[in-house]
Order: C-alpha cells, then sequence, then structure tokens
C-alpha cells in the first residue's frame, strides 16, 4: 500500500504562521512517521513560479505594513469583518497578484497530497480548490477566528477555549463539533528542551546572574516600539539587563549595536537567533506585540508580559485575552511609561508574582499531540487500513 502523503505547506506571512507549522510537522512525523509520507512544502517558493513567490512577497509586505502602522492593521482587520469571508479571500486570492490563483492551485496539485494541514488561509484554500481534493485542516494560531480562516476546511484547530466556543456560538452555519476542535496551542518542540533556572541561562549565555533582564522583541521582522524603549532605558541608566531581538531587522539591529550604555545597563541587541527560548526563559519580564507567538511563549516560560503594541483587531483580541482570561500581561503603550513600569518592577520584583503564577497555571495549554492525533483520526476515515 503507497502511504498517504501528508502535505504541510509553509508561508512566510509573518513567523506566527511558521512557527506552529514547524511544531506540528515533527509531531505529527514523530508519531505517524511510519504510516504516513510527511512532505514539508515551501510552497511558493520551491517550484520557482514567480507568480507564487510575488503573493507570498505581498503576504509578508501586508504583515510588515501592519507591524508598522497600526491604523493600517485595524483598517485591515475592520475590512475582513465588514467583507466577510468569500470576498476578503476572493481579494488575497485573486487581486493581490493577478494570476497566481491558477498557478497555486496547481502547484498543489503537483504535491499529490491526501491531506494538507495549513497554517495560513492561503494554502487552504488552494487544497480546496484542487483537482486532488486532499482532507483539509487548518490551525489558527490567533485568539478570535477571523473571517479569512472561516473558508470551507475539513478541520479547524483552534487553541483557545474561548475562540473556540466563540466560532460554535456566533457562526453555527460554519461551525459544529466534528469539523472545529480546541487543541493546545502548537508551541515548538525547543521549548521543552529548555529546563534550566534563570540563573543557569544567564551564565550560559554570558548575562549577568543577579540582574534584573527584560527581553524585547517585535515578530520576526522587529517593527514596533523596542527602539524607543530601548534608547529610554539606557538614557536613565537602569542597572538591568535589556535583551533586544531585533529578527530580520538588519538596520535597527546595527543600530542598537552602535547604541553605548552609560554604564549600569547591560545591552545585548540580537539578529535572528536559535535559542530565543533560552533568552526568554531567563529573563524576568518580556516586552512586546501580542501576535499568537509572541504573547503565547512568555507564557509557556511562566514569564509576565508588557503588551506595547496591538497592530491589528486580532492581536487586540490576543491581548485581552492574556490580560483578562490567563492574567500574564498587562497593555502599556507609550514607551515612557513602558520604562516607568520595568523600574517599578525592577524595584520590587514581589509586584511581577501575580503575573508569574498566572503564566504558570495556564502550562498545561501547550503541546502538538492533541493536534496530531486530530489529523490522525481524520485521515483514518479515509484512510481506515491505516488503523490495522
Amino acid at each position: 500500500m503507497n502511504k498517504p502523503r501528508v502535505i504541510f505547506p509553509y508561508t512566510e506571512a509573518g513567523f506566527g504562521h511558521i512557527m506552529p507549522m514547524n511544531s506540528i510537522a515533527d509531531k505529527f512525523e514523530e508519531m505517524y512517521g511510519d504510516k504516513v509520507e510527511c512532505v514539508r512544502s515551501k510552497f511558493f517558493t520551491e517550484s520557482g513560479d514567480k507568480k507564487l513567490a510575488k503573493l507570498e512577497e505581498f503576504y509578508k509586505k501586508d504583515t510588515m505594513a501592519s507591524n508598522k502602522s497600526a491604523l493600517y492593521g485595524h483598517i485591515q482587520t475592520f475590512s475582513m469583518d465588514f467583507f466577510k469571508t468569500r470576498l476578503s479571500i476572493w481579494f488575497a486570492m485573486f487581486f493581490a497578484v493577478l494570476g497566481s490563483n491558477k498557478h497555486g492551485i496547481r502547484h498543489m496539485d503537483d504535491l499529490k497530497p491526501d491531506l494538507v494541514v495549513s497554517t495560513h488561509f492561503s494554502t487552504n484554500y488552494y487544497a480546496v480548490k484542487c483537482k486532488t481534493k486532499p482532507l483539509t485542516v487548518v490551525y489558527f494560531p490567533d485568539i478570535v477566528v477571523n473571517p479569512m480562516y472561516m473558508y470551507p476546511c475539513d478541520l479547524l484547530l483552534v487553541p483557545a477555549e474561548t475562540g473556540y466556543r466563540r466560532a460554535l456560538k456566533r457562526h453555527k452555519h460554519r461551525f459544529n463539533n466534528n469539523n472545529i476542535a480546541h487543541v493546545p496551542f502548537l508551541i515548538r518542540k525547543e521549548a521543552y528542551t529548555v529546563t534550566q533556572s534563570k540563573q543557569e541561562l544567564r551564565a550560559k549565555l554570558g548575562l549577568d546572574e543577579n540582574k534584573f533582564t527584560i527581553m524585547l522583541a517585535e515578530g520576526g521582522y522587529g517593527l514596533g516600539k523596542m527602539e524607543k524603549i530601548c534608547k529610554n532605558i539606557l538614557k536613565r541608566d537602569l542597572p538591568v539587563t535589556v535583551i533586544a531581538v531585533c529578527g530580520k531587522n538588519q538596520k535597527l539591529y546595527e543600530k542598537f549595536k552602535a547604541m553605548k550604555s552609560k554604564g549600569k545597563t547591560d545591552f545585548h541587541p540580537l539578529g535572528l537567533c536559535d535559542n530565543m527560548f533560552e533568552y526568554l526563559a531567563c529573563s524576568d519580564i518580556f516586552c512586546g506585540k501580542s501576535g499568537a507567538s509572541m504573547a503565547a511563549e512568555p507564557c509557556f516560560f511562566g514569564i509576565p508580559h508588557i503588551i506595547t503594541k496591538y497592530s491589528s483587531g486580532i492581536e487586540r483580541h490576543n491581548g485581552g485575552y492574556y490580560i483578562n482570561t490567563v492574567g500574564s500581561a498587562m497593555k502599556i503603550f507609550k514607551p515612557s511609561k513602558v520604562v516607568d513600569k520595568i523600574e517599578e518592577f525592577m524595584e520590587s520584583p514581589e509586584k511581577l508574582k501575580p503575573y508569574v503564577e498566572a503564566a504558570q497555571r495556564h502550562h498545561f495549554a501547550y503541546g502538538a499531540e492533541e493536534s496530531a492525533k486530530k489529523i490522525y483520526e481524520l485521515l483514518l476515515k479515509r484512510f481506515p487500513e491505516l488503523e490495522g
């Protein structure tokens, strides 16, 4: 018997789509790789198709535009809610790059999928439309399911229970207990390898073991209020360690490398780094926007989060979840006020305790095993012989 082909197509439209794909692909292959053929696809670039590459570049630039301008991001979210699923999908798949629609469908057929697991709406659209007619699974990483992810699929996986219940209640025409499931958040498997204490990690990373430590990040593109916050900390010469992760923003990284401490602040700018979880786990507090992974990862490690920006309505819902439902985060948008709060926590670390405890209580809500099981159960409906 030929093994069923399970396709994991990657889309770069912010790292929040890439990281959960790594998580579920790793776990599914670990659990079922002997029974199925797992294919990790760089969907938009692997074929050399210029229109597909251009479309992914459009998605990337669109994400960056939202990060640069909150107004743009909120208008974008409003537009999705106003025009609903069909028109929003039509714009993204037809109008963004004319002609790319047919190219994407053709490439999906070329992959000969039996099941497609997507973390971005575009690859799910191609899977639904292609002639092969594979089973389709979509993982939605944010809190409230937005119209782009209400396009038909066989199974939608939602990590927030509030988002799951909201979708069932408000969109009964689309969701039922057979096509939507509540699952833990898909955090990367590397998170589970970080087990050392804060002091041990700081020693390993060459940081002061006893200084109050702040980590700042603004997604993979490093666009947000991090620069203003860092400048304010350096200006005040606070006796803290600052870890500033710039991601792909090389311009900001070079700027940070040229910035000098007055003496008391230990300033550590980073570009793209493979051990970001180690830096996060050794921190006392995290500052950054509330993208899906940006909000979930500090919580996993029990690190309180100062949310410094909502770049869209989607991130506003994410932030509200971690502030009000989980209790591990707070919202402060003005950079000088962020630094005021950092200084307050530095002088009175016990004030962080309620946020730490709230994050620790939420630790159960992570992992890829449940999602892998749900996907395999769906696959068994078409290939029952796999159960033997």
